[in-house]
């Protein structure tokens, strides 16, 4: 994510957005390191009436929103030094398993939306379908189970070399966001859906620390090898 330094960017306060032209998303500072970026790169947090930090993954909670960019050192970080308190400007509790929160948080937010994308015509599953919809050049994002047969992950492969990959989720999650009875081999079109659905993806995997395909970190990558965030 590139980010600018608070002092330098101007102050941008808890969910107030700053305009900056060529942006797609507004910008946000993190509480823990001070520095200003894309909202898409960060998490909103809000207190409970209960002085409890709450994760607003969907960022729809009322309440001011205090953000944290979307690593789990930088949120273990906010935790073990206060920075939710210092940011609230009153005594805060964190769940001790906040990040585990967040992290089953990501992963059921990435499934349902995952779900949604099916259910509006845009998610093909299983090898036939999956490889047809790679040969029309319809697919934006493919989708593995991360225990599924490496042989026709491989093959697939060879025929969207270009289409990112998604290597996070196992095959009973597949399955069960979509309805089925068991899911290895996904394929997304084009549109809105995919786009979130790979931006959420890398979310997913730097906090439950896998691997995507050949050993890059992220969740989310091209066959080329370069990670796409």
């Amino acid at each position: 994510m590139e980010a600018t330094p608070a002092d330098e960017g101007g102050a941008i306060d808890a969910d107030e957005p700053e305009a900056v032209a060529g942006r797609r998303s507004p910008l946000r500072r993190c509480i823990v390191t001070g520095t200003v970026g894309p909202k898409d790169g960060m998490l909103r947090f809000v207190m409970g009436p209960d002085d409890t930090v709450v994760p607003d993954l969907d960022e729809r909670l009322p309440g001011r929103g205090h953000w944290v960019t979307a690593r789990p050192d930088v949120l273990r970080q906010a935790i073990a030094k206060r920075h939710f308190a210092r940011a609230a400007r009153r005594p805060v509790r964190p769940p001790e398993d906040l990040v585990e929160r967040v992290a089953e948080g990501l992963a059921e937010r990435w499934l349902r939306l995952f779900g949604l994308a099916r259910r509006a015509g845009q998610v093909t599953a299983g090898y036939e379908q999956v490889r047809d919809a790679l040969s029309g050049g319809k697919v934006a994002l493919r989708v593995e189970a991360t225990d599924g047969s490496s042989d026709g992950r491989t093959k697939l492969a060879g025929v969207g070399r270009d289409v990112p990959l998604v290597f996070v989720f196992s095959a009973r999650e597949l399955a069960d966001a979509l309805g089925r009875a068991h899911v290895v081999h996904a394929a997304v079109e084009s549109g809105g859906f995919a786009e979130r659905l790979s931006r959420d993806a890398a979310r997913v995997a730097e906090f439950r620390g896998v691997s995507a395909w050949g050993g890059v970190s992220g969740g989310v990558e091209q066959e080329s090898g370069r990670t796409t965030r």
